[in-house]
């Protein structure tokens, strides 16, 4: 994770302009299979603040990638005849 400086001093994450939400969204795009990870120095923030809020920070930009295509319905098993009906082809 990227380590932030503004005015001398470390902050802690989503305290500067950085787009995490793109980040996330790159690394998920490229099957990432690593770490996210959170290094925190904010010099004014309790250890134990920054460390619940960087785990929350991070967990909630993660990005569950799906397991199949997203207009791949027949992995649904959904039988033929079903989706004929539905479509109004039967």
């Amino acid at each position: 994770m990227p380590h932030l400086r503004h005015s001398a001093r470390d902050r802690s994450l989503g305290d500067e302009q950085v787009d995490f939400k793109q980040i996330f969204s790159k690394l998920a795009e490229y099957d990432f299979d690593g770490w996210a990870g959170y290094g925190w120095e904010d010099c004014l923030k309790h250890p134990e603040v920054a460390a619940a809020e960087g785990a929350r920070f991070i967990a909630s930009h993660i990005i569950r990638v799906t397991d199949r295509a997203f207009d791949d319905f027949a992995a649904a098993g959904t039988e033929q005849d079903v989706v004929s009906r539905i479509l109004g082809l039967a």
